[in-house]
């Protein structure tokens, strides 16, 4: 999906143009991944627009920093003030945000801690991310996750989505949307960029955090939501077979949204269609974004945009 540049990215405390965000080639993130990084969405509202869940994902990009070392010199409300005041400026909505923190230009070599951290934020329009108008065609991927104590998977790092981009572009070369991974274990992890969730007997099941899988703000939405609709969740090791049993199948994730699973190694879901659970869980997660039902949870974050009228899921 090609990015559509805007007016304004956030540098540092400083709104500056698109066209200026640029960083020298010898910084440290070039040659070494070291970023941590947040995807965020603007939805539009009735009256307005609104950020989903905007405190929640900037503490995970401090609590990223903070595991890789990395300090960052702004505070949970000043990111969620810089987020506003970005998306404000570009008049942009609805859109995908993009708060990212990285070891700048300084010096060579693995040690970081003499390269400066700078920080930037931007936001654009963005589709779909996931294709399949019915549900999503996927694979198992031949690829898995990283192992325990190898990198942090809590992380949400720039380096990880190396192991991301492998799954994600095996599974197209081989004629599917996206690709699942397993973890060191066998166990069922995740996609490239998604949460993942089945449904057995009425029982919504999703692999835990121990499973290398990253601590989703849209997962822990599903799980808020499924609880307080009455729905039966565990949350526990789930062997790959049970994915193929499964009566429904969604991934889940900023990008990704809520996206049902047509077929997993071209066995059907199901029936193939979106299951009554995924529906249900779709409809209230589409109606709490876009202002079409009621932000019991204060999710929502206003802001000072005439955004295009909200649709459903």
């Amino acid at each position: 999906m090609p990015i559509t540049p805007t007016t304004n990215i956030w540098h540092n405390g400083t709104l500056i143009p698109w066209e200026k965000a640029q960083i020298h080639v010898m910084s440290h993130v070039v040659h070494y991944g070291s970023s941590v990084f947040e995807g965020i969405r603007c939805y539009g509202q009735p009256q307005g627009a609104a950020i989903f869940r905007l405190p929640e994902h900037m503490q995970r990009l401090l609590d990223s920093a903070r595991i890789y070392r990395m300090p960052l010199p702004y505070s949970l409300d000043q990111l969620c003030s810089a987020v506003v005041e970005l998306t404000e400026a570009n008049k942009v909505a609805p859109c995908y945000l993009r708060p990212i923190a990285f070891r700048g230009y300084g010096e060579a070599g693995v040690n970081p801690k003499n390269s400066p951290v700078e920080v930037y934020i931007a936001n654009f329009p963005w589709g779909k991310y996931v294709s399949g108008e019915q549900g999503a065609d996927v694979c198992i991927s031949s690829w898995n996750r990283l192992a325990p104590n190898t990198m942090p998977g809590l992380a949400k790092a720039g380096a990880n989505y190396m192991n991301s981009q492998l799954i994600r572009m095996e599974a197209e070369v081989n004629g599917y949307a996206e690709g699942i991974a397993l973890d060191t274990n066998g166990y069922l992890a995740e996609g490239s960029g998604e949460n993942l969730f089945l449904v057995r007997n009425g029982v919504l099941y999703t692999p835990p955090l121990a499973n290398s899988v990253l601590s989703g703000i849209t997962r822990d939405s599903i799980l808020t939501l499924a609880r307080h609709l009455g729905i039966p969740v565990v949350e526990q090791g789930l062997p790959r077979e049970m994915i193929y049993i499964a009566d429904e199948v969604f991934f889940v994730g900023t990008a990704a949204e809520v996206t049902p699973i047509r077929s997993v190694d071209r066995i059907l879901i199901g029936d193939g269609s979106m299951g009554p659970v995924t529906k249900q869980l779709s409809d209230e997660f589409f109606g709490i974004a876009n202002g079409l039902k009621p932000d019991r949870f204060g999710w929502l974050t206003p802001v000072n945009v005439n955004a295009e009228q909200p649709v459903g899921a």
